[in-house]
């Protein structure tokens, strides 16, 4: 298969992966600003938007797929679930990515008995089951679950659905095989092994990674730190574009 890849600006490039239930469209606010000095790449993972779905959906099957669509080493910025793509990846192919941001992102998304930044596991189980029954209706609530607390919050959860299908609906499998990810996949093994500079941008108010996910990555990756901003739930580049622009090109015109 292909994935569906947008292309825009000139300069070193700059990898955009979007998160759970969404496609690449929800960059719109920021790729046009960040194209003023990178080249900048915003792909459809598979399943969602304009990309075909893969037969099973798992991090390893994302990340070959990635790895073949793009030849060159480039940075990765990954949102949520976009993110635990971006670190599965760096640490599978620390050559292929060179630095990383990580928006809101946490290595372990469900709670564990050893980790209290989590989503409840049973939270996770209903949205899988409330997927077969109206799967429209429950991406509707995630979207709202991301925007809570956030400033401009009825703006951005306006202007998240309008965005959410307008390149169809995602692929029902893909949709279930994303949620096994975040309940399953837990990546703080991987962690001290990335050693590529990376950039972990929290927000304030998320309720879905707490700020704190983002502050263990900086504090467990070798070359990590982490940008917090104040009154961003969990989509800070909707929230607050300019600063999210302002910290991405400030981490990615230091010399390596």
């Amino acid at each position: 298969m292909s994935l569906h890849v947008e292309r825009v600006g000139s300069g070193e490039p700059l990898l955009l992966i979007h998160g759970w239930g969404m496609h690449g469209g929800v960059w719109d606010s920021v790729a046009e600003i960040l194209a003023e000095d990178f080249s900048v790449h915003i792909v459809d993972l598979p399943g969602y938007g304009y990309s075909e779905p893969q037969e099973v959906t798992t991090l390893d099957s994302i990340v070959d797929e990635l790895s073949s669509s793009f030849a060159e080493p480039l940075t990765v910025c990954g949102w949520s679930l976009g993110g635990q793509v971006a670190i599965h990846w760096a640490a599978r192919e620390p050559d292929k990515v060179q630095r990383l941001i990580l928006v809101t992102s946490t290595p372990c998304f469900a709670e564990r008995p050893d980790w209290a930044c989590g989503m409840a596991g049973d939270v996770l189980e209903k949205f899988a089951a409330e997927l077969e029954q109206n799967h429209a209706a429950t991406l509707r609530r995630f979207l709202a679950l991301q925007l809570r607390g956030s400033e401009n919050e009825r703006e951005l959860l306006v202007m998240m659905r309008e965005r959410l299908f307008s390149r169809g609906q995602p692929d029902m499998e893909t949709l279930h095989g994303g949620l096994g990810i975040l309940r399953d996949a837990d990546l703080r093994g991987e962690l001290q092994h990335i050693r590529q500079p990376t950039l972990a941008i929290a927000g304030e108010r998320d309720k879905l990674t707490l700020p704190q996910a983002s502050h263990y990555l900086a504090q467990t990756m070798p070359a990590a730190r982490v940008v917090e901003i104040a009154g961003s739930a969990h989509a800070p580049f909707l929230s607050h574009p300019d600063l999210f622009v302002d910290q991405i090109k400030k981490f990615l015109h230091e010399r390596i």
